[in-house]
């Protein structure tokens, strides 16, 4: 009777949230069902139920592969890098977008800081293979003008951790701000006119007042990027890396390993094995995410997820 009295109670607002339900369970939920595929050799004729049951088979592909484990610590490697420093930089802009006064030129450079995010994966691909492209890239030709050896960026591994992590930021990190900017502006004037009051500088508000009221939105953005640490930013790797092997000891991820092992289109397994590697990103990024989760539930309990 309790259950049918809070409906009745509050049958607008169940209403309301009636359709993201739904959307939720549609979107969400029921392609859930796809990852029986792991488990199938699925020939599409067949479909999926009548496909026959292999187990464990399917994640044998990658496992046995002789580079699934530098994929897979190469995929951790760049998120990570992805993650602080999207995170640093995110908080950054939103920090000092916050300090503006001018309400046309906070606008304006707002709208500035976000562009990068609406520009096509493969626009920014072009214009990073124009940058860094050969002897004729845009960068080799400035090292030129002032005396510099050029570089072959090609053919160097070891600086492209780095170059992606730059491109992910430009990219993501006006975006990323949105939020944290949101945040600040539910933030009390009270707080800041006593830390005036007491002669705070500006700084110290920033440090002793804003950061701390920051740290659950920082804890709980984290943690949701945490949840997708074991997937490769596929478009921004493959359309910028490619198939150009002297650069994958340090870029190739489980994403790209794993459209170039299945790209075949006589490999009638694919859809499985593709399927398998999906659910290993899955199941660890779940695990990631209880394990932080419950770092964060005893450090700090009033940031954690659940």
């Amino acid at each position: 009777m309790g259950v049918v009295r809070e409906l009745r109670k509050n049958k607008w607002l169940y209403a309301m949230a009636l359709p993201v339900v739904v959307y939720v369970f549609i979107f969400s939920y029921m392609p859930m069902s796809a990852h029986l595929l792991a488990f199938k050799q699925f020939i599409p004729v067949k479909g999926l139920w009548g496909s026959r049951w292999v187990g464990l088979d399917n994640l044998m592909f990658f496992f046995t592969g002789p580079d699934w484990l530098a994929v897979t610590l190469n995929t951790v490697y760049l998120n990570l890098l992805f993650i602080i420093a999207g995170t640093f930089f995110s908080l950054l802009i939103a920090l000092m977008l916050n300090e503006i006064r001018l309400v046309w030129f906070k606008k304006a450079a707002q709208s500035l800081v976000i562009l990068p995010h609406f520009i096509s994966i493969i626009v920014v691909n072009l214009m990073v293979l124009n940058f860094f492209n050969g002897q004729d890239g845009m960068i080799n030709r400035m090292l030129r003008d002032v005396g510099m050896e050029t570089v072959d960026w090609f053919q160097t591994p070891s600086v492209w951790p780095l170059l992606l992590t730059v491109i992910f930021v430009w990219k993501g990190a006006g975006w990323g701000s949105i939020i944290y900017l949101a945040t600040l502006t539910g933030f009390s004037e009270e707080y800041y006119e006593s830390a005036r009051i007491d002669g705070a500088k500006r700084w110290q508000q920033i440090w002793y007042i804003t950061l701390p009221l920051l740290r659950p939105t920082i804890i709980v953005l984290t943690l949701l990027a945490l949840g997708r640490i074991f997937y490769g930013d596929f478009g921004l790797i493959y359309g910028i890396i490619g198939d150009n092997s002297l650069l994958f000891k340090a870029t190739d991820v489980i994403d790209t390993y794993t459209y170039r092992a299945l790209r075949d289109v006589s490999n009638m397994n694919s859809y499985s094995n593709a399927a398998a590697v999906a659910l290993f990103q899955s199941v660890m990024g779940f695990i990631t995410i209880l394990f932080f989760n419950g770092v964060v539930r005893r450090v700090d309990p009033d940031s954690k997820l659940f």
